[in-house]
């Protein structure tokens, strides 16, 4: 079959709290519907069309006249972040949750970072990634020691300013780290996090990298790629599956870079999976509470999928859906958990509603690109 399907994810823009979500302190949480509330309403006019508003109530969002598919899905494993989110859509489930450190990474761990790096550690903690730069920031570059922290999620972040730290000693420095974290340290990911500047006007640059512990099971990508599918993963997607099943990589450490490899592909892409993630709802606006930039970041991805839907064929799926929230009125600046929101854009579409499992979204890519199932893995086609 030659056809073609994209996977469009809204790093952060959860659609309400999940059943479980007070397990994880999260009660209430509902990133898309506290946003417009706290925006004065969203600005969405082609998201809005496609059926957005006709999920959720949303402030300036009114339910869509002609939908296409659309519904909330939810994840059946453990876990509130990127990776995961993407695994759960790709069909591979975590069923036991990753370690945290809510105190900081113990003695033996900073001991082993030490040896390898052959730098001293900072902060050591949970922090905003910004606020560790702006704190540890003077120190890292008297000292040379790296600024290492983690959040409520599963991560170890490694920052390091570019002038002193180059790109290839930090991402040398996040491998070592990947290599220890193993075993009862096997934390979703190490992320090393580049930065500039000078004075009090550090900031983080486009270098990003995560070095992701590879996904517990066999995912949709693997089936396409066992079915000659060519996989093409836009940001930090390939990352998050540690390669695994994604045969091309495309640039896009920020929204523009990533909605620009996007419409690239569509507009030349003959067959295969285009699966992108748009990561400045999240990484830039959501953690840090950017009520006015999240809102930026939307009305930009609202233009991005009205140019897509130009360049749509009949043998096209479009889906576009998200990984977890990031509510910002809520306590905390870490990821929320929440549903996602979906909405399929396919001849036949009809205007139906679903509502599923987040592998619902890799069981249609495959139905829609191979006209097969994968009865081993979760997930129904909603196609």
């Amino acid at each position: 079959m030659s056809r073609r399907a994209a996977v469009v994810v809204l790093d952060a823009c959860g659609a309400g709290a999940l059943p479980d979500a007070d397990v994880y302190g999260d009660e209430g949480s509902n990133t898309l519907a506290h946003l417009a509330d706290a925006a004065g309403g969203l600005d969405l006019p082609v998201l809005g069309g496609l059926g957005l508003g006709s999920i959720l109530r949303l402030a300036g969002v009114p339910p869509a006249a002609t939908p296409v598919l659309h519904g909330r899905l939810h994840a059946l494993g453990a876990g509130k972040d990127s990776a995961t989110g993407h695994w759960e859509l790709m069909g591979v489930v975590p069923r036991d949750p990753f370690p945290t450190y809510p105190r900081g990474f113990p003695s033996a761990v900073v001991a082993a970072l030490t040896q390898a790096t052959g730098r001293g550690i900072l902060c050591n903690a949970p922090a905003n990634g910004i606020e560790a730069i702006e704190r540890f920031g003077p120190e890292h570059l008297r000292s040379g020691d790296l600024i290492v922290y983690t959040s409520v999620d599963s991560v170890l972040q490694i920052a390091a300013h570019e002038d002193l730290v180059p790109r290839a000693e930090l991402y040398a420095a996040c491998a070592a780290a990947r290599a220890i974290m193993r075993g009862e340290h096997a934390v979703g990911r190490v992320i090393a996090r580049p930065f500039a500047g000078a004075g009090g006007e550090l900031h983080r640059t486009d270098g990003r990298r995560d070095f992701t512990v590879a996904p517990p099971g066999r995912s949709y990508l693997e089936a396409l790629a066992a079915a000659g599918v060519p996989v093409h993963g836009v940001g930090k997607v390939p990352e998050l599956f540690a390669g695994v099943g994604v045969a091309h990589r495309h640039a896009g450490a920020t929204n523009a870079a990533a909605i620009a490899s996007t419409t690239t592909l569509l507009s030349g892409l003959e067959a295969g999976l285009v699966f992108a993630n748009l990561v400045d709802t999240d990484q830039v606006h959501g953690h840090r509470k950017d009520v006015a930039g999240f809102h930026r970041a939307l009305r930009e991805i609202d233009s991005a999928v009205g140019g897509w839907l130009e360049l749509l064929g009949p043998d096209d799926l479009l889906v576009v859906t998200a990984d977890h929230g990031c509510d910002v009125t809520t306590p905390g600046t870490d990821h929320t958990r929440e549903h996602v929101p979906l909405l399929a854009v396919f001849p036949g579409h009809g205007g139906r509603t679903h509502a599923g499992p987040m592998a619902d979204v890799g069981a249609s890519v495959l139905e829609w690109l191979t006209g097969r199932e994968a009865p081993d893995l979760p997930g129904d086609s909603f196609l």
